[in-house]
Protein backbone atom coordinates (compact mmCIF):
# COMPACT_ATOMS: atom_id res chain seq x y z
CA UNK A 1 0.00 0.00 0.00
CA UNK A 2 1.28 3.89 -0.69
CA UNK A 3 2.21 5.18 2.22
CA UNK A 4 0.61 8.31 1.47
CA UNK A 5 -2.68 6.36 1.19
CA UNK A 6 -2.01 5.05 4.36
CA UNK A 7 -0.92 8.28 6.11
CA UNK A 8 -4.67 9.70 4.92
CA UNK A 9 -5.84 6.98 7.05
CA UNK A 10 -4.34 7.31 10.19
CA UNK A 11 -5.07 11.31 9.88
CA UNK A 12 -8.77 10.36 11.12
CA UNK A 13 -8.21 9.51 14.23
CA UNK A 14 -5.33 12.56 14.53
CA UNK A 15 -8.13 15.80 13.26
CA UNK A 16 -10.33 17.66 14.99
CA UNK A 17 -13.97 17.44 14.57
CA UNK A 18 -15.40 19.92 12.01
CA UNK A 19 -18.38 20.46 14.22
CA UNK A 20 -18.93 19.49 18.03
CA UNK A 21 -17.63 20.44 21.08
CA UNK A 22 -14.33 18.81 22.94
CA UNK A 23 -15.14 15.45 24.27
CA UNK A 24 -13.85 13.88 27.44
CA UNK A 25 -10.54 12.12 27.40
CA UNK A 26 -10.92 8.15 27.67
CA UNK A 27 -14.57 7.84 26.55
CA UNK A 28 -16.98 4.89 27.74
CA UNK A 29 -17.24 1.87 26.52
CA UNK A 30 -20.69 2.54 25.62
CA UNK A 31 -20.07 5.43 23.55
CA UNK A 32 -21.37 5.64 19.86
CA UNK A 33 -18.84 4.70 17.38
CA UNK A 34 -18.92 8.48 15.60
CA UNK A 35 -18.79 10.32 19.05
CA UNK A 36 -16.08 7.55 19.68
CA UNK A 37 -13.92 8.80 16.59
CA UNK A 38 -14.28 12.16 17.05
CA UNK A 39 -13.06 12.01 20.90
CA UNK A 40 -9.90 10.37 20.17
CA UNK A 41 -9.18 12.38 17.35
CA UNK A 42 -9.51 15.96 19.37
CA UNK A 43 -7.34 14.23 22.32
CA UNK A 44 -4.47 13.15 20.54
CA UNK A 45 -4.82 16.29 18.37
CA UNK A 46 -4.42 18.14 21.63
CA UNK A 47 -1.76 16.26 22.90
CA UNK A 48 -0.02 16.98 19.58
CA UNK A 49 -0.42 20.61 19.44
CA UNK A 50 0.57 21.07 23.44
CA UNK A 51 3.82 18.79 23.09
CA UNK A 52 6.98 20.06 21.36
CA UNK A 53 9.02 16.84 21.73
CA UNK A 54 6.07 15.05 19.37
CA UNK A 55 6.06 18.54 17.07
CA UNK A 56 9.76 17.51 16.46
CA UNK A 57 9.77 13.91 16.25
CA UNK A 58 10.39 12.75 18.96
CA UNK A 59 9.66 8.74 18.24
CA UNK A 60 8.89 7.49 21.78
CA UNK A 61 6.57 9.93 22.71
CA UNK A 62 5.38 9.85 19.29
CA UNK A 63 4.86 5.63 19.77
CA UNK A 64 3.58 5.75 23.73
CA UNK A 65 1.19 8.16 22.69
CA UNK A 66 -0.56 6.04 19.53
CA UNK A 67 0.28 3.00 21.66
CA UNK A 68 -1.84 4.25 24.82
CA UNK A 69 -5.10 6.71 23.30
CA UNK A 70 -5.31 5.33 19.45
CA UNK A 71 -4.63 1.51 19.72
CA UNK A 72 -6.74 0.43 22.22
CA UNK A 73 -9.39 1.15 19.76
CA UNK A 74 -8.69 -1.28 16.72
CA UNK A 75 -9.59 -5.13 16.58
CA UNK A 76 -5.90 -6.02 15.29
CA UNK A 77 -6.96 -9.90 15.29
CA UNK A 78 -9.69 -9.07 12.87
CA UNK A 79 -7.62 -7.00 10.99
CA UNK A 80 -5.34 -9.50 10.63
CA UNK A 81 -7.82 -12.08 9.62
CA UNK A 82 -9.20 -9.72 6.95
CA UNK A 83 -5.64 -9.04 5.41
CA UNK A 84 -4.76 -13.04 5.59
CA UNK A 85 -8.23 -14.23 4.03
CA UNK A 86 -8.16 -17.75 3.65
CA UNK A 87 -4.66 -17.81 4.40
CA UNK A 88 -5.81 -17.33 8.41
CA UNK A 89 -6.72 -20.89 8.77
CA UNK A 90 -3.46 -21.89 7.41
CA UNK A 91 -1.60 -20.62 10.54
CA UNK A 92 -1.39 -22.48 13.59
CA UNK A 93 -2.77 -20.36 16.63
CA UNK A 94 0.65 -19.54 18.09
CA UNK A 95 1.38 -18.39 14.40
CA UNK A 96 -1.91 -16.42 14.17
CA UNK A 97 -0.44 -14.52 17.36
CA UNK A 98 2.82 -13.55 15.93
CA UNK A 99 1.24 -12.38 12.50
CA UNK A 100 -1.59 -9.75 14.74
CA UNK A 101 1.59 -8.89 16.72
CA UNK A 102 3.44 -8.26 13.71
CA UNK A 103 1.10 -6.56 11.65
CA UNK A 104 0.25 -4.21 14.53
CA UNK A 105 3.71 -3.26 14.82
CA UNK A 106 3.89 -2.99 11.22
CA UNK A 107 0.72 -0.45 11.23
CA UNK A 108 1.97 0.96 14.34
CA UNK A 109 5.14 2.59 13.28
CA UNK A 110 3.68 3.59 9.62
CA UNK A 111 0.51 5.12 11.72
CA UNK A 112 3.12 7.14 13.98
CA UNK A 113 4.84 8.21 11.00
CA UNK A 114 1.52 10.34 10.60
CA UNK A 115 1.62 12.50 13.80
CA UNK A 116 4.42 14.07 12.65
CA UNK A 117 3.16 15.32 9.13
CA UNK A 118 0.15 16.78 10.22
CA UNK A 119 -0.72 19.76 8.03
CA UNK A 120 -3.87 21.05 9.17
CA UNK A 121 -6.45 19.13 7.28
CA UNK A 122 -9.68 18.67 8.33
CA UNK A 123 -12.20 15.78 8.61
CA UNK A 124 -15.74 16.31 8.40
CA UNK A 125 -18.03 13.85 9.78
CA UNK A 126 -20.82 12.36 7.11
CA UNK A 127 -24.57 12.00 9.04
CA UNK A 128 -24.66 8.82 10.90
CA UNK A 129 -27.58 7.01 12.63
CA UNK A 130 -26.77 3.60 14.93
CA UNK A 131 -30.03 1.74 14.23
CA UNK A 132 -31.11 -0.59 17.13
CA UNK A 133 -29.19 -3.69 17.96
CA UNK A 134 -26.48 -3.20 14.87
CA UNK A 135 -23.10 -4.04 15.85
CA UNK A 136 -20.99 -3.72 12.66
CA UNK A 137 -21.29 -0.13 11.63
CA UNK A 138 -19.62 2.18 9.41
CA UNK A 139 -18.95 5.31 10.06
CA UNK A 140 -18.15 8.01 6.92
CA UNK A 141 -15.88 10.64 6.62
CA UNK A 142 -13.84 13.02 4.40
CA UNK A 143 -10.56 14.59 4.80
CA UNK A 144 -10.85 18.28 3.70
CA UNK A 145 -7.44 19.96 2.51
CA UNK A 146 -6.52 23.56 0.80
CA UNK A 147 -6.23 23.16 -2.75
CA UNK A 148 -7.32 19.37 -3.48
CA UNK A 149 -10.65 17.64 -3.49
CA UNK A 150 -11.91 16.05 -0.57
CA UNK A 151 -11.03 12.64 0.13
CA UNK A 152 -13.20 9.70 1.45
CA UNK A 153 -12.46 8.08 4.61
CA UNK A 154 -14.68 5.59 6.03
CA UNK A 155 -13.97 3.70 9.53
CA UNK A 156 -15.85 0.40 10.08
CA UNK A 157 -16.39 -0.25 13.61
CA UNK A 158 -17.55 -3.57 15.46
CA UNK A 159 -19.24 -4.19 18.95
CA UNK A 160 -17.06 -6.08 21.39
CA UNK A 161 -17.84 -6.67 24.94
CA UNK A 162 -15.23 -3.99 25.58
CA UNK A 163 -16.96 -0.89 23.18
CA UNK A 164 -16.58 -0.21 19.64
CA UNK A 165 -13.36 -1.32 17.52
CA UNK A 166 -12.07 -0.11 14.61
CA UNK A 167 -11.44 -3.35 11.97
CA UNK A 168 -10.69 -1.70 8.59
CA UNK A 169 -10.37 1.60 7.11
CA UNK A 170 -11.62 2.25 3.69
CA UNK A 171 -9.46 5.81 1.67
CA UNK A 172 -11.44 6.36 -1.33
CA UNK A 173 -13.22 2.94 -1.45
CA UNK A 174 -9.72 0.76 -1.08
CA UNK A 175 -9.45 -1.07 1.87
CA UNK A 176 -6.49 -0.26 4.54
CA UNK A 177 -6.18 -3.59 5.39
CA UNK A 178 -7.18 -5.90 2.13
CA UNK A 179 -5.20 -3.93 0.05
CA UNK A 180 -2.34 -5.80 1.95
CA UNK A 181 -3.85 -8.95 1.02
CA UNK A 182 -2.06 -9.57 -2.54
CA UNK A 183 1.21 -9.68 -1.32
CA UNK A 184 0.36 -11.43 1.93
CA UNK A 185 -1.18 -14.33 -0.25
CA UNK A 186 1.93 -13.94 -2.61
CA UNK A 187 4.59 -14.60 0.32
CA UNK A 188 2.26 -17.55 1.75
CA UNK A 189 2.38 -19.35 -1.55
CA UNK A 190 6.03 -18.85 -1.90
CA UNK A 191 7.59 -19.29 1.45
CA UNK A 192 4.70 -20.04 3.82
CA UNK A 193 3.18 -18.38 6.92
CA UNK A 194 6.35 -18.51 8.82
CA UNK A 195 7.82 -16.58 5.65
CA UNK A 196 5.31 -14.24 5.57
CA UNK A 197 6.06 -13.91 9.27
CA UNK A 198 10.09 -13.29 8.25
CA UNK A 199 8.93 -10.70 5.96
CA UNK A 200 6.60 -9.03 8.18
CA UNK A 201 9.96 -9.34 11.02
CA UNK A 202 12.66 -7.41 8.49
CA UNK A 203 10.35 -4.65 7.58
CA UNK A 204 9.16 -3.86 11.16
CA UNK A 205 12.93 -3.87 11.95
CA UNK A 206 13.79 -1.74 8.90
CA UNK A 207 10.95 1.01 9.94
CA UNK A 208 12.66 0.22 13.84
CA UNK A 209 15.97 1.77 12.42
CA UNK A 210 14.54 4.73 10.22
Amino acid sequence: MKFSVLLMACFALLMPAVTGAQQPANPPANLAPDQLIKNVSNEVLEIVRKDKDIQAGNNKKILDLVETKVLPHFNFTHMTQLALARDWRVANPAQQKTLTDEFRTLLVRTYSKALTEYKNQVIEFKPFSLKNGETDVKVRTQIVQSGAKPISLDYYLEMLPQGWKVYDIEVSGISLVTNYRDSFASEVRNNGIDGLIATLQTKNRSLESK
